[in-house]
């Protein structure tokens, strides 16, 4: 006999990926915040009815749910970021046989490869996804009079999903692959299968990987499958796993003090040599081909990237708690200061056996100080959540959300702060409890 919490909790799958499905494709007049949070609370209830459904039953389940919520995403063209057409762009000038690095897209150089689906025409160039070149065509892809800011593994992905559709639902497809790819190793890796949902049913995933495909997911999975390497002991392949990710979006270089968690307790062995060793060689020889090919032009738009976000002295727009503290010519370094710290905490008492404890400290830490407005930043951080189960971490991405929607300093500052309560306060609830139910169990011996 069935046992009747996996109907309970296959209708709230239902609900939840039907909630997702208007969030993506508009949902009529109400505003995008409230079926954000709306598929938060289904989320968060199907999670729930999950951890009671019997062990047999739950990897089938949460596979099912991860394909229904990542087809959801299919549903429409993108809603909220046009990063998937600077991707689709990067794919077709690669199919050409040209560099991605080696011209903007603007450049008369290119036209030939113009369409209609990166370059509208007739229809006044009104989109919220459309904007101006500077010979004044009208165009899809962002920031569209510079180079590219994406890495070379990043490349290498635009290139494989071009010849399925050359558009922006080619990517969006590739988005699903890696996203349900990344449930089903979740599933193998994982120590408790269930927290294979906390990735596969997030409501993140539906929205930021598959609808708006961003290139981040391909970086949580090879993290993911790096991670699970090196804790079974395969050091090489580990680090190849980890220094692509890396040359896919370099925010996994901070899983990396995690994989090499518990130093203080042991000298730096063979294992810990060859796993950055690896990870450094698949970084550096990602990029041989393209500098090759484009010289220091592969560092692409990071430079001006960086001063646009916010990151330059004078300029500063994140590191919005340290700010309530702390100058903006202190807050970057006190950041550096802390993310070091942290870092090296876990490298010299870090559990070696669960190397994504250490990693989803450092990337969370880093996340919180840096305060982003970008939330896909945080699939990262949902992907290494759900291998360690600490929950509390997703309202880092939660967070970027938050003030993506709504921006300023205050936002971003109220967003974060809440999720850096939210990080603080957990766990010492959960010790509580803990200490409660010792308690306890101590008075009925």
């Amino acid at each position: 006999m069935i046992d009747r919490t996996v109907p309970s909790c296959a209708l709230a799958l239902v609900a939840l990926v039907s909630a997702l499905a208007l969030t993506v494709t508009d949902g009529g007049s109400v505003p995008l915040a409230v079926w954000y949070l709306l598929d938060t609370a289904l989320f968060a209830v199907a999670v729930l009815l999950l951890r009671r459904v019997p062990g047999r039953l739950v990897a089938p389940l949460v596979l099912a749910g991860a394909v229904a919520v990542a087809a959801v995403g299919l549903l429409a063209p993108p809603r909220t970021s046009d990063d998937a057409y600077r991707y689709v762009w990067d794919g077709r000038v690669q199919a050409a046989g040209i560099s991605p690095y080696a011209h903007t897209p603007d450049d008369p150089a290119l036209a030939r490869l113009r369409d209609p689906g990166l370059f509208p025409v007739g229809d006044g160039c009104t989109g919220w996804d459309e904007r101006r070149t500077t010979a004044g065509d009208c165009t899809r892809i962002n920031r569209p009079a510079v180079h590219t800011i994406y890495p070379p593994v990043a490349q290498v992905w635009f290139a494989v999903v071009h010849p399925f559709g050359g558009g922006v639902r080619g990517v969006q497809a590739g988005g699903a692959v890696l996203a349900v790819a990344t449930t089903a190793l979740l599933l193998r890796v994982g120590r408790e299968r269930w927290r294979a949902a906390l990735w596969g049913w997030f409501p993140g995933v539906a929205v930021w990987a598959v609808n708006d495909a961003h290139v981040d997911t391909l970086g949580a999975l090879l993290t993911v499958a790096g991670l699970g390497c090196a804790v079974r002991g395969r050091a090489v392949r580990g680090g190849l796993l980890l220094g692509g990710a890396v040359a896919t979006k370099l925010l996994p270089a901070l899983v990396l003090p995690g994989a090499l968690a518990g130093l203080s307790a042991r000298r730096p062995s063979r294992k810990d040599v060859l796993l950055v060793g690896s990870a450094l060689g698949a970084f550096a020889l990602s990029y041989l081909p393209y500098v090759v090919a484009s010289g220091t032009s592969v560092l692409g738009y990071l430079p001006g990237y960086l001063k646009e976000e916010g990151y330059e002295q004078g300029h500063i727009d994140r590191f919005g708690l340290l700010r309530l503290v702390l100058s903006d010519r202190l807050a970057p370094w006190a950041a550096a200061f802390v993310l070091a710290a942290v870092a090296v905490r876990v490298l010299r008492r870090g559990d070696r056996s669960r190397p994504w404890a250490g990693a989803l400290l450092v990337t969370g830490t880093a996340l919180l100080l840096v305060a982003p407005s970008y939330p896909w930043y945080g699939l990262l951080v949902v992907a290494l959540v759900a291998l360690d189960g600490r929950w509390e971490w997703l309202a880092v991405p939660a967070a970027g959300q938050a003030l993506y929607l709504v921006q300023g300093p205050v936002a971003q500052q109220f967003a974060y702060g809440t999720a850096l309560c939210v990080v603080l306060l957990v766990p010492l609830l959960r010790q509580l409890r803990t200490g409660r139910v010792a308690a306890v169990a101590g008075a009925g011996n």
